[in-house]
């Protein structure tokens, strides 16, 4: 694709960086045959491909309207088109870069600026969250059924292992998960304390920055971003083997710190150690496998399917690990058609747009529910609790099974 990007951007990181991805791009239209929302409203503009071209024409000084805005809005991130693409357009890169330019040229109606600074600035604190959600929770039977969506019934999150041990590891808390789902940290930490290893949340870390960095506000995601890096970095320097994610959605956010911060001089090579040291649960399983494995014999029976979350399968890019060690686990895995779409969630998505969110969520449980499943297993807390939110069946996330297992 050729390109001549306009002045305000050329020779600027990001232009640079968007003049190389739109380079790339050889118009195939792979990208389209894999996009959720294209094969939701069969527009060009709604898939990866026009988003392409509008972002080219903005960045080469094409004023940006409101309708430029709501089609690059409507972009899950879900990265399947990165996938599909056989040139290895980093289309999730170039959407960052084209939002927050529209998003600076092209003001919000007044109700769409008052529901992004209250999901900016009040999921990403836990203490804003956390309350609200408790109060939701209280009165979750009177909401109404939208609304109910978003509120999870309470859980139970166990104990937090006590025991000290030699070899430790980081995990980040993340900002809903300790809310909305706070026994997948709390069993992470439990089968670690088996592995004898010790799992350690450091103070004062917080969201991973992906909320705010993917609401275009790009400076507060950064600033996200080195807070948490100023939290682990004590224990960086004292010899954590790895910081553990076990939220794909933040793991993906977090093994991008050093790309992200390439260029500020005081974090560049701190974010860079960082990302290299950032593990998804399931990268780690080769590791244990053989360990978890004599644990678990015998206990894991049950009949499940797989979701992997975009975050796993498209921006993480591990696939199959997680079912291949369920299955030696003894347990019946079974993979869903279209294994490779978006469920809907994508973060703040299923709240700024619920209609796609829905439709996709449904089309979605389709096709788990059609494995007739015992449990709905995924990786991501967006993920479980948007799919449960239209399924009778328990969706949880695997290292939940896994910890119950090795209670029991």
């Amino acid at each position: 694709m050729q390109t001549k990007l306009a002045d305000f951007i050329r020779n600027t990181p990001e232009g640079e960086e968007a003049d190389a991805i739109l380079r790339a791009c050889v118009h195939c239209g792979f990208c389209t045959a894999t996009c959720p929302t294209y094969q939701l409203l069969g527009d060009e503009l709604d898939g990866p491909r026009g988003r392409i071209y509008l972002m080219k024409q903005v960045l080469e000084g094409k004023e940006p309207t409101e309708r430029t805005q709501l089609h690059l809005d409507r972009c899950l991130t879900c990265r399947n088109c990165e996938t599909t693409c056989p040139s290895g357009v980093q289309y999730g890169r170039l959407v960052e870069i084209g939002r927050k330019v529209v998003e600076d040229r092209v003001e919000r109606p007044l109700r769409e600026r008052i529901v992004r600074t209250v999901l900016k600035e009040g999921v990403t604190r836990q203490w804003l969250f956390k309350p609200a959600l408790r109060t939701g929770q209280a009165l979750r039977s009177l909401l109404p059924h939208a609304l109910k969506n978003k509120v999870p019934t309470r859980q139970d999150a166990g104990r937090w292992p006590k025991a000290r041990h030699a070899r430790k590891m980081l995990m980040l808390a993340g900002c809903v998960q300790p809310g909305m789902a706070p026994n997948i940290n709390t069993a992470t930490a439990r089968v670690f304390d088996k592995l004898g290893i010790q799992a350690v949340v450091a103070k004062k870390e917080g969201c991973c920055g992906a909320i705010r960095y993917h609401m275009n506000d790009h400076e507060g995601g950064l600033a996200d971003m080195r807070r948490n890096i100023d939290a682990w970095w004590p224990h960086v320097e004292s010899g954590a083997d790895a910081i553990v994610m076990n939220a794909s959605g933040c793991g993906a956010m977090v093994k991008e710190y050093g790309h992200l911060l390439r260029h500020d001089p005081d974090y560049a090579e701190k974010a860079k150690q960082v990302s290299e040291l950032t593990r998804d649960l399931s990268e780690l399983l080769p590791e244990f496998e053989t360990d978890l494995l004599e644990k678990l014999k015998g206990r894991l029976k049950q009949e499940v399917v797989f979701h992997p979350p975009c975050s796993l399968q498209h921006g993480i890019k591990v696939r199959g690990k997680v079912e291949d060690f369920l299955r030696k686990a003894g347990m019946t895995v079974r993979i869903p058609d279209e294994v490779h779409l978006c469920c809907g969630s994508a973060g703040t998505y299923s709240v700024l747009h619920p209609e796609y969110a829905y439709q996709l969520r449904d089309r979605k449980l389709d096709k788990l529910q059609a494995t007739k499943p015992e449990i709905i297993l995924s990786a991501n807390v967006g993920c479980i609790t948007h799919l449960q939110s239209g399924t009778g069946i328990p969706v949880m996330h695997w290292i939940e099974l896994v910890d119950r297992a090795i209670r029991d």
